[in-house]
């Protein structure tokens, strides 16, 4: 009896690990993904390289807090640039994934071919299509509108296809696709649709900014100056220039502003390149594939791939990175969410709260990792922080406006009760669920900070670049392509498939 006694306690211990509710089975994901990273935390460079990280970030807060704006060149012609990169960059990708989300989900290839190009940061293909077009808006279009053209796809796709059965039932038998599609689907979807391109177009802002990185005049190029040669005082007033920029969109942004935009973004766009069609062909029939591949010399291209630097420490560092970025969204998510919710704190505290998350949500990645960069030195210490600051604050936006919708069945409860018995369990499938839709951005992010010094793919690629290695810098392209469609693909498998959140950023 003592023996039946001990087996079924011990059954019971263990029983709720083994368990198949949707509760246990979030608690196996997460716990498992933060095992994971504490394991394999050790093996991160984490230091600090910098002899006073404190007095250089007071001279940052400070440069912010009073910023130079008698210090600015050209600032609108900058912020200009910035828009019309963003917004004709945005429309070129509609155009262009707007047909294929229509052929996305009968054509194997077609998806196939969105996964690859969404799965290459713009930032990678300004790199690439600048060894053709140079620095010019050519190089900022296409490095926007050919990953974008895959996201809107997918997007789209998935838009349509949620759309009710009912309407297309009722048409006439023997209608044909374009009726269906035109008289039934786009009206139905059309608020949806509309609703994630002014999404995209916010990014596409971002995007634009970070173009400046890499030699473009946008934004981006007068930041990363500034914040690299120290004049902090007028890198505040820029920073400032940018969240207005973004604070300011639903205004400047509106739909019947939009033609007076493009026209005014032809005009800012110029001049533009003359294109030489053999040197294009060239490039991509020739320069970017090993030379023992076009020959046939499979020896040859065996000795090729060893002269390859490090692959392997920088995919285990991509890897690495891309799970404690996503760790640490989780973590700073759980942190920040309740400060912006209605059910916590008073108004003042909310007020901050929601400054916070939009201050960390609308600064990019590459631009949070470059200024800690230069706080804490050159190891992925910066990176971590970035990614976890930047993906958990946006998940924390996200999550914080699904918990408002709630209304608490038990509202004599304290702030620590109402939390943990009646809002935490609510949202937090959804929040899991938003890590996982970041997770492949991540990973995506995670190879470009790289290009900041970091040992990730993205070094090796933009040295590739520098040295005119094209064939090395394209494989390595190749391979992080391969590493984003991996991470997608196990994410959607992890992730909660009920969704409680409706909202085009999930996407």
């Amino acid at each position: 009896m003592r023996d039946g006694l001990t087996q079924r306690r011990g059954s019971s211990a263990t029983g709720w690990w083994r368990g198949t509710s949707p509760g246990l089975r979030l608690a196996r994901h997460s716990l498992g993904l933060v095992a994971l990273a504490v394991l394999l935390l050790p093996f991160a460079d984490l230091a600090i390289h910098t002899r006073d990280p404190w007095g250089e970030l007071g001279r940052m807060v400070a440069g912010l807090a009073w910023p130079a704006w008698g210090a600015l060149e050209s600032p609108l012609s900058a912020l200009g640039l910035t828009v019309a990169v963003a917004l004709w960059g945005t429309l070129a990708g509609v155009i262009l994934g707007f047909p294929l989300a229509l052929l996305f989900a009968r054509s194997r290839l077609v998806r196939a071919g969105c996964a690859f190009v969404r799965a290459i940061h713009e930032l990678f293909w300004a790199l690439l299509f600048m060894q053709v077009f140079g620095l010019s808006a050519l190089t900022a279009l296409a490095a926007l509108a050919i990953p974008y053209a895959g996201i809107f796809a997918k997007v789209y796709a998935e838009i349509l296809e949620q759309t009710p059965p009912a309407p297309r039932d009722a048409l006439p038998p023997g209608s044909g696709r374009l009726a269906r599609f035109v008289y039934t689907e786009l009206p139905l979807a059309w608020t949806q649709l509309a609703a994630y391109t002014r999404y995209r177009f916010e990014c596409g802002l971002r995007a634009s900014v970070l173009l400046g990185f890499v030699g473009l005049p946008t934004l981006g190029f007068h930041l990363e100056t500034a914040f690299r040669e120290g004049r902090y005082h007028e890198a505040g007033a820029l920073l400032w220039l940018f969240y207005l920029l973004i604070a300011s969109l639903p205004w400047w942004g509106h739909k019947r502003l939009i033609p007076l935009l493009l026209v005014g973004g032809v005009w800012l766009l110029g001049p533009w390149p003359s294109v030489d069609g053999a040197l294009l062909w060239r490039f991509v029939s020739e320069d970017i594939w090993p030379a023992a591949l076009l020959a046939g010399d499979w020896a040859g291209l065996v000795e090729w791939l060893a002269r390859i630097p490090a692959l392997g420490a920088a995919i285990g560092n991509t890897l690495l990175l891309g799970l404690l970025g996503t760790v640490g969204a989780l973590a700073v998510a759980l942190v920040l969410w309740p400060l912006a919710s209605r059910h916590f704190g008073n108004r003042g505290t909310r007020l901050a709260g929601h400054g916070v998350l939009i201050f960390l949500r609308s600064t990019p990645e590459l631009m949070l990792a470059f200024v800690f960069l230069l706080l804490l030195g050159p190891s992925l210490l910066p990176a971590w922080l970035a990614l976890a600051l930047h993906n958990g604050a946006l998940i924390a936006f996200l999550v914080a406006r699904h918990a408002d919708a709630i209304n608490p069945g038990m509202p004599g409860l304290p702030a620590s009760g109402r939390l943990a018995y009646e809002l935490l369990p609510r949202v937090y499938p959804g929040l899991l669920a938003l890590l996982y839709y970041r997770a492949e951005v991540i990973l995506r992010e995670t190879a470009i900070l790289g290009m900041l010094g970091v040992a990730t793919l993205g070094f090796y690629i933009e040295e590739g670049f520098d040295y005119l290695m094209f064939d090395v810098a394209f494989f390595l392209l190749l391979v992080t392509a391969a590493l984003n469609i991996a991470v997608d693909t196990l994410s959607r498998r992890l992730r909660p498939r009920e969704v409680p959140l409706d909202d085009p950023c999930v996407r």
